[in-house]
């Protein structure tokens, strides 16, 4: 089942959705210190501001690609990579979960709305189910914030990850313009 789920693939999808997973986890180390000045003071985490600007690369792979299970390819890479070499944040194998779960949440939307990063509302809808999905599985799995401090978080995870949404839109505009995105 798997071999025909990748099959679908080209070599150069599966190297942009590996490019976007390995960008994705070596901005984290970069914008998540510099979010805590945000958000410490707050007593927010800090990977819910930053996790708009690392969850970007899951939307922009996924309209890259143009396929259905690309971002999830994404997050799968992100989770392994995150667990086999101990990068910066790692949850242990929870990492399957955190990681995965955001982008299986960003194939799921540019499957109901048959389409990717098309137009700047695709693009900050990618976003902010990307990073809410993400902020809503780290506090269940580890943090447990009571109802009013989760709200509060995910109100600042929508408006990050919408803009990292919005980022990822004029990103593949300029790409596209280089024919660097999946031709078949």
């Amino acid at each position: 089942m798997a071999h025909r789920f990748l099959k679908k693939f080209t070599m150069y999808d599966l190297m942009v959705i590996t490019m976007m997973a390995v960008l994705g986890v070596a901005i984290k180390p970069v914008v998540v210190p510099l979010a805590h000045i945000i958000t410490g003071p707050l007593y927010i985490p800090g990977g819910v501001v930053a996790g708009g600007f690392y969850m970007l690369f899951i939307v922009l792979g996924r309209s890259l690609v143009g396929k259905p299970g690309a971002a999830f390819l994404i997050g799968l890479v992100q989770a392994f990579m995150v667990i086999s070499l101990g990068i910066y944040g790692t949850h242990g194998a929870a990492s399957l979960i955190t990681y995965v779960t955001p982008a299986l949440a960003v194939d799921l939307l540019y499957l109901i709305l048959r389409g990717s990063v098309g137009t700047p509302t695709g693009g900050f809808l990618g976003g902010v189910v990307a990073n809410v999905t993400g902020t809503y599985v780290v506090n269940l799995t580890f943090f447990r914030l009571p109802w009013l401090p989760l709200m509060l978080g995910l109100a600042v995870a929508a408006l990050s990850g919408g803009l990292g949404g919005l980022i990822a839109y004029r990103l593949q505009k300029q790409l596209t313009k280089f024919n660097l995105h999946s031709v078949d």
